[in-house]
């Protein structure tokens, strides 16, 4: 459960729409939430918090490092609470569903590729984009 500790750690004043969306993205099911999916779990909640106060909310979250902010192709930004461990994205192409994965492998790889190139990787983000395979018959 996040608290309201992570706020003020943040930097941020503990104000009651900033708490009920800090709340929000933290039981939703969805882990991957844009701001208007955050604005309609408040309203049916019977929060009463703006739409324009869930964007700067959320925009404020983002700079004080307590959400990711993730501008998947063809589609909007959508949010997900920092929780300091690392993962990448496959995003379905049909459905909108985005799944989230590790694999030691890949990342590996990636820093092998880096290195052999001459740099040291600061960040990445890798975004798979797929759908269900077709039943082969």
């Amino acid at each position: 459960m996040v608290e309201n500790s992570e706020l003020r750690k943040a930097g941020l004043k503990v104000t009651l729409p900033r708490v009920k969306i800090l709340q929000m993205l933290d039981s939703a099911e969805q882990r991957h939430m844009s701001a208007e999916d955050v604005y309609k779990a408040l309203m049916e909640a019977n929060e009463d918090v703006g739409l324009a106060t869930v964007y700067r909310v959320l925009t404020q979250f983002e700079a004080a490092g307590l959400v990711v902010r993730h501008n998947f192709d063809g589609g909007h930004a959508v949010f997900e609470l920092a929780d300091g461990g690392h993962h990448d994205h496959m995003v379905n192409v049909e459905s909108g569903e985005v799944i989230e994965f590790f694999d030691e492998e890949i990342e590996k790889l990636q820093k092998a590729i880096v290195t052999k190139h001459g740099f040291e990787l600061v960040d990445h983000n890798l975004v798979l984009y797929v759908r269900k395979k077709e039943k082969q018959d």
